[in-house]
């Protein structure tokens, strides 16, 4: 085996970098890809005996790896041959490690969430899947990239089955078949296109023979396409507290990070982004589950992202690249509060819910935080990214997108902004008073979580300086904010009215199918009809079988039995000419 490091600033996607920003200020005694260091606290953790010890291997890893990354910058490369084939383990360029810094902040926040978690599964999945994600964005060809694909679908998984409910083992086998096609279809891609082209180099792909589409297949349901996005509904909801919290912020963005290097600019993506940003609301009203209702939320923010890498304009693919950013602080934060709802009252439907309010105060105002972000209050962190893209729409032409963008935007702070803080903390007075004190963990998260919105969204400075393209931008303008509270304003309106009136859907106590009815309903019902027609032919086959056998025994007994012909005395000559008959056919048959 053999290592090789160095410069590939000549090796890497060619785009225009963004802002001169060097982070490099940190001199650390090595220069790793990030991926081993949390994959080496995972494994020092698996072998670490309960107690202080765990915490403080969960806790240092993290910190470790920000160490190394800021030490690291565009241009780093880390290969490793073996045998003949050579593995791309970290190449990076400002894209990646825009993407590498806000996974350490994400794996840091869920550390500290965490911190109360006794559970060996989790503890490992808060070091290994942040591992997987960080091996992904780093991966300089296509078959690395596959191998970290891979591994986040398997560490992730178990942050669905350690919550040991009764639905979460279903749940985690659907969303792991799910996941483990969308590497089969990777990896697929990735050989055709290396019998075509003679590398596995993980760059601009584009879209136009069948690897390539292959691979858009492949990031498309990581990405939660409209169709292929179920996973996300389905397992996400079924997952521990903190296992939501984790799962919010890797795998989805790490597809938006795919799409963004391999295929900026392909038009078909505005029109697929578009349809995320809209459908995921109407399912988001009528869903019970608030975690459920998030999945959906980060569905309809994914769809942001979407658009602005089809549209492929700098100030688009910065937005995306931003928002993704964004969204894993406010994302994060939000379902941080619905963990700590969870884990403090063992509830989390709406119906079930509210008057929280009154003995979680601090819980409330966090979560209110983090929906003004979703919702692109100006001064939190939604706002400074997501009006890059609405105005990259504009520029370009997309009228009707912009539209449903404007549609989408009132749609989640309908959903998210106001629904998710209304019917979990105030609504209806549930009767639920906590008496114990959250986690000091799970406090400590969210009010850093919340901080990071606030600080991002007011000074956007240093994140617009970190992003992998040129930018000339000023967020606040008065344009923008006057456009984004007057969305803001009417759907707040329009959620009163609806309320008022009686014409809001209510929460009802069921579970709200919509592309996974295909699987979950209509699926296993035809298998339930199918086993019947097989059953009815199998008996039936069985019972002529049967019957025949009978008639067939009957018969041969009546042959021979003491009256049979077979039973009967014959005489000598008779059986002579029998057998001289017999002679003759078979001689008559040898000439013929």
């Amino acid at each position: 085996m053999t290592i090789r490091t160095g410069d590939i600033s000549a090796m890497v996607t060619d785009m225009p970098l963004g802002l001169p920003l060097d982070l490099s200020v940190i001199g650390a005694p090595w220069n790793l890809p990030p991926s081993m260091i949390f994959f080496a606290g995972a494994i020092l953790l698996l072998l670490a005996p309960r107690g202080w010890i765990r915490t403080l291997i969960l806790l240092v890893t993290p910190a470790i790896g920000a160490i190394n990354i800021l030490s690291l910058g565009a241009g780093d490369m880390w290969d490793v041959q073996i045998g003949n084939l050579e593995l791309a383990l970290y190449h990076a360029d400002r894209l990646s490690l825009l993407f590498g810094y806000i996974f350490h902040v994400a794996a840091f926040f869920a550390v500290i969430y965490g911190l109360h978690v006794k559970d060996k599964v989790q503890q490992f999945a808060s070091l290994a899947y942040p591992g997987a994600a960080l091996g992904a964005v780093f991966a300089g060809d296509l078959l690395t990239l596959f191998i970290f694909w891979e591994l986040l679908a398997l560490t992730s998984v178990l942050l669905i089955w350690a919550r040991r409910s009764d639905r979460s083992p279903g749940a985690g086998m659907r969303y792991l078949a799910i996941n483990v096609v969308s590497g089969l279809l990777l990896l697929s891609g990735a050989l055709i296109m290396k019998s075509q082209t003679g590398s596995f180099e993980f760059g601009f792909i584009g879209l136009g023979g069948l690897a390539s589409w292959l691979i858009f297949l492949s990031f498309g349901i990581k990405c939660a396409f409209p169709l292929l996005h179920n996973w996300v509904t389905d397992g996400y909801p079924e997952a521990t507290p903190l296992g939501t919290v984790l799962l919010s912020a890797f795998t989805t963005k790490v597809a938006v990070y795919a799409l963004a290097r391999a295929y900026p600019g392909a038009e078909i993506l505005i029109w697929i982004g578009a349809l995320m940003t809209f459908f995921p609301i109407f399912f988001a009203v009528i869903e019970n589950d608030l975690r459920r209702v998030l999945a959906y939320s980060m569905i309809n923010q994914i769809g942001f992202m979407v658009i602005g890498i089809g549209i492929g304009t700098n100030l688009a693919l910065n937005g995306a690249v931003s928002h993704a950013f964004n969204d894993i602080l406010f994302k994060g934060l939000l379902m941080m509060s619905m963990g700590v709802v969870l884990h403090m009252t063992g509830k989390i439907k709406g119906s079930e819910l509210g008057g929280l309010y009154k003995t979680m105060p601090v819980t409330t105002i966090l979560c209110i935080v983090g929906a003004a972000s979703i919702s692109a209050f100006p001064l939190f962190a939604g706002f400074v990214s997501k009006s890059m893209i609405v105005l990259a729409a504009i520029e370009e032409g997309y009228t009707f997108v912009w539209m449903v963008m404007l549609f989408a935007s009132a749609g989640v702070f309908h959903h998210a902004g106001i629904k998710i803080p209304y019917f979990a903390f105030f609504a209806h007075d549930s009767g639920i008073r906590v008496r114990k004190p959250v986690p000091a963990g799970m406090m400590l998260a969210m009010i850093m979580a919340a901080g990071a919105c606030i600080y991002v969204g007011s000074s956007p400075g240093l994140l617009y300086s970190l992003l992998p393209w040129e930018l000339h931008y000023e967020a606040y303008t008065l344009t923008h904010v006057i456009t984004q509270t007057q969305i803001l304003f009417l759907s707040a309106i329009a959620f009163g009215w609806l309320m008022m009136v009686g014409l809001y859907p209510p929460e009802l106590k069921s579970t709200n199918l919509d592309a996974d009815w295909v699987y979950r309903a209509a699926g296993p019902r035809l298998v339930r009809w199918l086993s019947g027609q097989i059953g009815y032919v199998n008996e039936a086959v069985r019972t002529g079988t049967r019957d025949q056998l009978n008639a067939m025994m009957e018969f041969l007994n009546e042959q021979a039995g003491p009256q049979g012909v077979l039973s009967r005395a014959w005489p000598v000559g008779s059986s002579a000419v029998w057998v001289l008959l017999m002679l003759v056919a078979v001689i008559a048959f040898i000439l013929i």
